[in-house]
């Protein structure tokens, strides 16, 4: 006995004001995915909740059960619609999600997280569906701290993923991670969290590129989402980057699954293996030149196999396919913490060289300040009046700025870098005294 699970990830593109046809954009999806046979949707960058509410109403009569998840000032921007009751859900901001000075980057004032919502399946029980934004700063190249946000992203989403299937559940994770397969932000959410890539279940016949690729070929092969030449939203001249060269744009969406972390009770659970995934949504919307997005979506058939505990020979095909869920539960290895704690530690060094920077500032703003004030007593030319309140409402701006920056998020960023860093250390130190009784 099999069945399976239709599922599908889309970052919609949807800021309102800024992003391009919206209004067009988002009608086209609901219409898409109303004529669609998923079984879970996953949406990110939906922060319009009407947009949100017009494509639940698209699909209501097969996926009754929705959540829009609400965090930060202008919300997450995630969604999750489902066929299957929905009997948990929960928001699990970052704790580093950007800078409050950064308002073109914006990920500080949505309040990046990971939305999870608990189904009940009809076959495999409790499942936890998550969904995610990770940030986009940092780029894929120069050292790994220019990631730092993304890296904790990837930490704090692969330990709630971890925890869901330690609780004795399913695991099935989508979303815009804005990082590349081969990157330490997605080698910490696979190794860390156990979880299996979709994509490369289901394309692991297909080699690394000889040559220069067709911009289909990089979607069609190598499961292209960001930065192709067939989206119509892509810059006319992308940076210079070797990754979107090499594979015509970059892989940056994901649906990752995994089964529960095995004990004496679930040895012949149901396994989940990915039948095939394919990127979604390239085409342009009927009667237009618009793509729907300026991403790809990505959609994966998830197979429940009934009869896996009969399926011995099955067993060494499993890992060799990097599913590891019937085994030892998948873990960092030593580099992977090494780069990250390196990335951590620098981070937080300069962080600290930033603050002292920036309280300079407003120290400097305020001598500044109490001069033009005594200065001004003494002004008697009339013109000259408009200018020193000009420059009071500046260096009142530019101190109150600083004393935030340097010390109120300063303290708050250090903080949270060094969470993590105590919790890697304990993870490396558990790792380290469990070593023995491994081998």
């Amino acid at each position: 006995m099999a069945e399976q699970i239709r599922v599908v990830t889309l970052n919609c593109w949807g800021l309102k004001y800024v992003s391009k046809d919206r209004h067009e954009r988002v009608a086209a999806i609901a219409s898409a995915l109303a004529r669609s046979d998923y079984d879970i949707i996953a949406l990110q960058e939906i922060w319009v909740e009407a947009d949100y509410n017009q494509i639940q109403q698209s699909v209501v009569s097969r996926l009754p059960y929705t959540k829009l998840f609400h965090s930060g000032a202008l919300g997450a921007g995630l969604g999750i619609l489902t066929k299957w009751p929905i009997i948990a859900t929960n928001m699990t901001p970052y704790s580093l999600v950007g800078e409050p000075t950064d308002a073109f980057g914006g990920d500080w004032f949505v309040g990046k997280g990971v939305g999870s919502v608990t189904i009940m399946h009809p076959v495999l029980g409790p499942v936890q569906l998550f969904v995610t934004h990770f940030c986009a700063k940092g780029g894929e190249s120069g050292p790994e701290y220019n990631r730092t946000y993304r890296l904790v992203n990837a930490w704090e989403f692969a330990k709630v993923t971890r925890q869901a299937a330690e609780l004795g559940r399913y695991v099935i994770a989508m979303g815009d991670f804005n990082s590349i397969p081969t990157s330490l932000p997605m080698n910490v959410v696979l190794s860390h969290a156990g979880l299996v890539d979709s994509w490369a279940a289901s394309h692991a016949h297909i080699p690394p590129p000889s040559g220069m690729l067709s911009p289909i070929e990089g979607v069609i092969n190598y499961g292209v989402t960001a930065d192709s030449p067939l989206n119509s939203y892509r810059d006319s001249e992308p940076s210079g980057d070797p990754i979107v060269r090499k594979y015509q744009g970059k892989r940056l969406d994901y649906i990752l699954f995994r089964h529960p972390s095995p004990n004496g009770s679930n040895d012949h659970l149901p396994r989940l293996t990915c039948r095939d995934s394919q990127v979604v949504f390239t085409d342009s919307i009927p009667g237009n030149s618009c793509s729907y997005s300026d991403h790809f979506g990505v959609e994966a058939t998830l197979v429940i196999d009934m009869q896996a505990e009969d399926k011995q020979d099955d067993m060494a095909s499993l890992k060799d396919t990097s599913a590891m869920w019937f085994n030892s539960p998948s873990e960092l290895s030593s580099n992977a913490i090494a780069e990250l704690m390196n990335a951590f530690n620098t981070s937080y060094r300069m962080s600290q060289d930033r603050s002292r920077k920036e309280l300079t500032i407003f120290g400097a703003s305020i001598l500044a300040l109490i001069g033009l004030i005594i200065g001004s007593a003494w002004v008697v030319i009339p013109w000259l009046n408009p200018v020193f309140v000009l420059l009071v409402i500046f260096l009142s701006w530019q101190a109150t700025t600083k004393l935030y920056e340097g010390f109120i998020f300063g303290n708050w960023e250090r903080k949270a870098l060094q969470n993590v860093i105590e919790d890697l250390e304990l993870h490396k130190q558990i790792l380290v005294s469990q070593a023995p009784y491994d081998r």
